[in-house]
């Protein structure tokens, strides 16, 4: 059985040359892909750009961190026991407003993108939104030009009807990298079970994440994940689940940028006091919590790497 893991989303400071080395805390001997991110709402093209750049040319200079351009290439990296990288971006303002920017971003390694974060943009409506109006004209453009250059659209950030919209009109799978439920936690950043029903009907996969904001009161405990986990495989099937840490590899950034970005934050983030994140270290111990609270090797397989892959294996081009 595979012992990959797949995190969908983790962070390191969005820093022209921040060190890329703290991402071998995930290192483990069943191989770790990590889509690390690249760009949010501040960025336009060439900060995501120049990110993307130095990003690439720090971890292909590091011994145990390689760039996967195709699940291939993810294949051979994890099968050996490394750590495969690919890219995210979250928003659609790195795009400077031009569709060609994606064909651009996806050859940098950039494979999910999500249209709005927290607030409204050209592209659509925010989770932090008063008035939910959805995906725009744009945001449908958007959509539709990832499913041509192989990247994944993913509603995470997104409001509850724009991810409905991208569902409805993407060809391809959906993917919310990192978004608990809101039926067991009613914070704005967490996903409807409709969102979730929307994204298993085109294939794609909900990813769990690990912020404690996000799975409770500022609790990111390992049981905390499983619940969320067991919820969404109970609704959606187990072939729809996904896990990604949202791990933020300088907290003390973080809280910076929430200070300098207020408009793109409220009180949901700031009510608990600091925001809480699970230690890859301790992410690292998820299957075997899983395994002790009952599940199979194959589910948990499914969960912690295989549904992700497969959702690769259907998008990425090359």
């Amino acid at each position: 059985m595979s012992t990959l893991l797949w995190d969908q989303h983790t962070c390191l400071p969005l820093q022209v040359g921040a060190e890329v080395t703290p991402l071998t805390r995930y290192q483990h001997p069943g191989g770790v892909l990590l889509s690390v991110n690249a760009g949010y709402a501040p960025q336009g093209f060439a900060d995501s750009l120049a990110l993307l750049q130095h990003f690439r040319r720090a971890i292909e200079a590091h011994p145990d961190l390689a760039v996967a351009a195709t699940v291939a290439d993810v294949d051979a990296i994890t099968g050996a026991g490394g750590i495969a990288v690919v890219f995210d971006l979250e928003d659609s303002n790195p795009l400077d407003d031009d569709l060609a920017n994606l064909a651009v971003l996806a050859e940098h390694g950039v494979r999910t993108l999500l249209p709005t974060y927290n607030h409204a943009n050209r592209a659509g409506s925010g989770c932090l939104d008063s008035v939910d109006a959805g995906l725009s004209s744009w945001g449908r453009a958007i959509v539709a030009e990832m499913n041509a250059v192989g990247m994944i659209p993913d509603g995470s950030h997104c409001s509850a009807r724009t991810g409905l919209d991208m569902c409805a009109v993407s060809k391809g799978p959906v993917v919310y990298s990192h978004s608990c439920m809101r039926a067991l936690w009613d914070h704005p950043r967490n996903i409807t079970d409709d969102q979730a029903r929307a994204c298993a009907s085109t294939g794609g996969v909900v990813g769990i994440t690990a912020v404690g904001i996000f799975l409770g009161p500022n609790t990111p405990t390992l049981d905390a994940v499983a619940r969320h986990l067991e919820y969404a495989v109970e609704l959606v099937g187990i072939e729809h689940v996904g896990v990604s840490t949202d791990h933020s590899f300088d907290h003390a950034n973080f809280n910076a940028e929430m200070l300098a970005n207020p408009e793109l934050f409220d009180e949901s983030y700031t009510r608990w006091g600091p925001i809480q994140w699970m230690a890859p270290e301790t992410w690292l111990g998820l299957r075997a919590h899983l395994g002790a609270r009952g599940w199979s090797e194959a589910d948990v397989s499914a969960v912690l790497g295989g549904n992700f892959r497969r959702v690769a294996q259907q998008v990425w081009t090359g």
